[in-house]
């Protein structure tokens, strides 16, 4: 019997604790952020006082994930305005904060919203008006990403419902898990809906190489939610689909096209094809802020990111010692390529589930779902 939803607690746990990713500190001048670099082996806080903070944060992975992204610009942006107000430095900070990750396109989307809102104010009133703005937007996400996981979460009672007391074992790609965004996640959020009222879901965890977000992340969060899961080598999805272990795949999307096509972690693309091959239903879950109106060949013209050498030919961890430690994995005259993220075809998609509802991955689809 699946519990009530009423009167649960609402957002994510740390050691029983509810957090969420990025907060104002108390006296609404600068931002506080979970430190993901250090994760899981150290929590720790990191103030962002500045919009250089906020660029370095994004850019070196403080934070990421494409909805949280869109946060901290629309909080940078503000930093830069308490810096100065001036036009002169509000085109400095917005193209400074634009160029820091090139794909996820809820960074572009969140800063054209704070730019166009303090644009036409009086300098007086510019970093005012931004923080109300970005602590909209930050909120906004909480709410999308809960309704992202009622959605989802009416396609696993389905697979329940099928399956008896069978337990539901979904395979994810990365990290699209509350550390993601402010709160809930996108592709997690459905898992910890389902979690919550009684489901019994099991979740294959790629490691997701090279960063490991995956492992690191991932099961992070699962770990604290007490959500059993199992992490596994990102070329491990495909033997497990092959042997009926997996009954279904939910990512995330850094950006997804007008037509369906989604942009997410580099070797999404892999798991959608073996998906297909093997008949399991394969999701997106994604906010609106994550759809691009005006691309719609994502494999031709989504600009995609291609990351440092040295992500691919070396590995972090602890030690003995309990320190974290970097080591080399490869000659050291070995080059490496890094892209970030690949495209998967509409075709390829199930679906996806938005904030709005869950819809084929096409045109037609998409813009009746948001045809207000």
């Amino acid at each position: 019997r699946l519990k009530t939803w009423e009167n649960i607690f609402k957002q994510m746990l740390i050691n029983e604790k509810e957090w969420q990713t990025i907060w104002l500190d108390d006296s609404e001048k600068f931002v506080k952020v979970i430190d993901q670099t250090k994760l899981p082996h150290e929590f720790a806080i990191k103030d962002i006082k500045s919009s250089d903070d906020a660029a370095l944060a994004i850019k070196d992975m403080i934070i990421r994930g494409a909805p949280l992204i869109g946060v901290m610009g629309a909080y940078g942006l503000m930093l830069g305005l308490k810096e100065d107000p001036s036009d002169e430095n509000l085109e400095r900070t917005f193209i400074k904060l634009q160029s820091t990750r090139p794909t996820a396109v809820n960074l572009n989307w969140a800063l054209k919203r704070i730019y166009n809102l303090v644009k036409v104010c009086p300098l007086e009133e510019r970093f005012e008006t931004a923080k109300k703005e970005a602590k909209l937007i930050e909120n906004e996400d909480i709410n999308m990403c809960e309704k992202i996981g009622d959605n989802g979460l009416e396609i696993i009672k389905k697979i329940a419902l099928n399956n008896k007391s069978k337990k539901i074992n979904i395979l994810t790609h990365c990290n699209a898990g509350w550390l993601a965004t402010v709160n809930w996640g996108t592709a997690l959020a459905p898992i910890y809906k389902a979690h919550r009222i009684g489901i019994n879901v099991h979740v294959w965890v790629d490691e997701t190489r090279p960063r490991n977000q995956g492992a690191s992340l991932t099961t992070f969060e699962l770990k604290h939610e007490n959500v059993p899961h199992t992490v596994i080598t990102d070329n491990a999805g495909g033997h497990l689909m092959q042997h009926k272990k997996v009954d279904l795949v939910i990512v995330g999307s850094d950006r997804t096209t007008i037509k369906g096509d989604v942009c997410n972690k580099i070797g999404t693309y892999l798991k959608a094809l073996a998906a297909k091959a093997n008949n399991i239903p394969f999701y997106a879950a994604l906010p609106i802020s994550t759809l691009d109106w005006d691309i719609y060949d994502g494999v031709q013209n989504i600009p995609i990111e291609a990351r440092c050498e040295e992500e691919v030919t070396h590995i972090s961890g602890l030690n003995s010692k309990g320190y974290i430690e970097k080591v080399r994995l490869v000659h050291n005259e070995c080059k490496a390529f890094n892209p970030a993220f690949d495209v998967t075809p509409n075709e390829l998609v199930s679906g996806l589930i938005t904030e709005r509802g869950v819809c084929l991955a096409n045109e037609k689809a998409i813009k009746k779902l948001y045809q207000k």
